[in-house]
């Protein structure tokens, strides 16, 4: 990992190092896998990327997945700079749900307010059933009634970037997290 990241005038330190992220992602989708056996029998559940952040999380769990499944993606954000606003813009579903399984995967779970907005979004378009995978979690602030079905890591409730999350648009592209100094 790199000594600091700078962006936006920021400095990030070294957090979470790739290595423990592939092997959390591992462990996920071996639950994943066990939980989804059935799916050669029945219509394959749609694993749902939550755009923009959750991309690479989703390509590396895509390629551990031994389940048939569709892809699909939704476009979220309630981040400005480093604070959520609380409000969650959608930019559109992106294919149809309705009496499907769908696999909900985030980049991270912290208030809950884009889960619980999801989670609306989907019930709306006639999921059948809806499951949360997300690679963090931030248990200490998360306060909602959805249970969060697969989590890769939990942390605490700092700004982190990296490995598909940012800071206004940079630090997507690091393979490791880092934390905000």
């Amino acid at each position: 990992m790199e000594k600091a990241l700078v962006l936006h005038g920021k400095t990030f330190r070294p957090f979470i190092s790739n290595a423990q992220i592939e092997k959390a992602i591992d462990t996920v989708a071996q639950r994943l896998n066990q939980d989804y056996s059935d799916s050669s029998q029945t219509e394959p559940p749609i694993v749902l990327c939550t755009l923009t952040g959750a991309i690479m999380f989703t390509s590396e769990l895509m390629k551990r997945i031994s389940f048939p499944a569709e892809f699909q993606a939704i476009k979220l954000s309630s981040y400005e700079g480093t604070q959520s606003t609380g409000h969650v813009r959608q930019e559109g579903l992106l294919g149809s749900v309705s009496g499907r399984r769908v696999l909900v995967v985030e980049d991270i779970v912290d208030t809950g307010n884009t889960i619980e907005a999801l989670e609306g979004i989907l019930k709306d378009a006639g999921a059948a059933d809806i499951r949360i995978c997300s690679l963090l979690l931030k248990k200490d602030v998360y306060k909602k009634n959805i249970p969060i079905d697969y989590v890769a890591m939990e942390i605490p409730s700092r700004f982190i970037v990296g490995f598909g999350l940012d800071y206004d648009g940079l630090g997507r592209n690091t393979s490791d997290i880092y934390v905000i100094d």
